[in-house]
């Protein structure tokens, strides 16, 4: 059988770390994509299409890892319209049923099998996956056959509240037929006409449904990236300290930690795991690093900072200060003093703007999450839930309160303060 990976949109909704395709973001010095097509292989796939943009970065960042006993093709949907369009593009390359599955899926394995299960007593050739979720009005949601419980009649896209035809929502992993191009034929091209297709292939074909017993990963905002990096370090990660590495004085080191090449801790460091510490890291002195921190390739800590549940990609460099539950893309600058509010001072969900809605992101914690070779100046404070684009500049001593977009100066004016304290 063969597997088809969705890798070609544009994540908008994965601002600020929207650079690259979502699934390119590094966790324990590999890509995310890296992972699912590790999943796929666990479950005896022998051939992946991976769909990509036109510039190519899936296959870019790919071409230096190997997979053995592995055939990976790819295939370029030069502009994004949607899924169906994307499969459209590799139709001649189908040799039969196959999987479909978006490219942050690395948790397939768990439920290829019963999939395919479900398809061999059944007989139906399309199979979906589903998941009991708790806001069924933000998702696409299945309607059931009142008869056959598993049937699916029908699939909703974020139906009114409280008008709902169930609770389950699909998750992304497709078992298809074939044939399932002659039904896309048939329907008004548009962004969601993959979603038509497969409504118009149920009408007339056996379809099933999967419900998943655990939960689905999902990877809509980036937010979401924090149940990911637990769910992964809990999985693969294996504590490793390289003989390169360079310890000081009275360094602590607890529970799962990895530790690369030439990586130097100084003195009275603390590290907790678990914890993953790529390749020429520096570590500063009295640094506590602590619980699901990810810290990718020549990232750097300042002396006296503290750190827990955050991820920094590649060469990213701070200071003192406090950073919680946030993520910062590669190449940031963070000043001295610089402080991540990551809780809310009533202790309510932290609540975020993405693409111009007010979101609830259902975190009790959540920091800072900042794009891109942005520089912040000493002395900097973000309050929760803040998202920070590319290329910014956040001056010295600024409390930001609110979304900045990419490629902005941002600051507090010293003088507008002293005229509100005049008043």
């Amino acid at each position: 059988m063969q597997a088809v990976i969705l890798a070609a949109g544009q994540s908008s909704r994965f601002w600020p770390l929207n650079q690259k395709h979502k699934s390119l973001i590094k966790i324990m010095g590999r890509p995310l994509i890296w992972y699912t097509i590790q999943g796929l292989k666990k479950t005896g796939i022998k051939e992946i299409i991976i769909i990509q943009s036109f510039e190519q970065d899936i296959e870019k960042e790919l071409k230096d890892y190997k997979f053995q006993n592995l055939k990976i093709k790819y295939v370029i949907q030069k502009q994004p319209k949607g899924m169906g369009n994307a499969l459209w593009q590799l139709k001649n390359l189908l040799k039969d049923g196959f999987f479909l599955i978006h490219a942050h899926h690395f948790d397939v394995d768990a439920f290829a099998k019963l999939i395919l299960e479900k398809q061999r007593k059944t007989e139906a050739k399309m199979v979906l996956l589903g998941e009991k979720v708790a806001q069924p009005w933000r998702h696409g949601i299945i309607a059931l056959d009142n008869k056959v419980k598993d049937r699916v009649v029908k699939i909703v896209e974020q139906p009114e509240k409280g008008k709902e035809p169930s609770d389950i929502g699909l998750k992304g992993i497709y078992l298809l037929p074939k044939n399932f191009f002659k039904y896309y034929k048939k329907v008004k091209k548009h962004q969601y006409d993959f979603e038509d297709t497969l409504q118009l292939y149920m009408e007339s074909n056996d379809t099933r449904i999967v419900l998943a017993e655990k939960n689905v990963l999902s990877l809509k905002f980036p937010w979401e990236m924090f149940e990911i990096v637990n769910y992964l370090m809990d999985k693969f990660l294996k504590s490793k300290i390289e003989k390169s590495v360079k310890l000081g004085k009275n360094v602590i080191i607890k529970g799962d930690v990895y530790i690369g090449k030439n990586v130097k801790i100084f003195e009275n460091a603390v590290i907790k795991g678990p914890c993953y510490i790529g390749d020429n890291c520096v570590i500063g002195n009295n640094v506590l690093v602590r619980e699901y921190v990810n810290l990718e390739n020549n990232a750097l800590i300042g002396a006296n900072a503290e750190i827990t549940r955050t991820i920094f990609q590649e060469d990213v460099h701070c200071h003192s200060g406090f950073f919680g539950d946030s993520i910062f893309g590669k190449n940031c600058r963070i000043g001295a003093g610089t402080i991540t509010a990551n809780v809310r001072i009533d202790r309510k969900n932290i609540r975020t703007i993405a693409q111009k809605k007010k979101i609830d992101t259902g975190l009790k914690s959540l920091g800072v999450i900042t794009g891109e070779n942005t520089k912040i100046g000493i002395n900097c404070s973000f309050m929760p839930g803040v998202l920070i684009g590319s290329n910014c500049l956040i001056g010295p001593s600024t409390v930001v309160r609110k979304n900045v977009p990419d490629n902005t100066t941002f600051y507090t004016k010293f003088e507008e303060i002293i005229k509100e304290n005049k008043k």
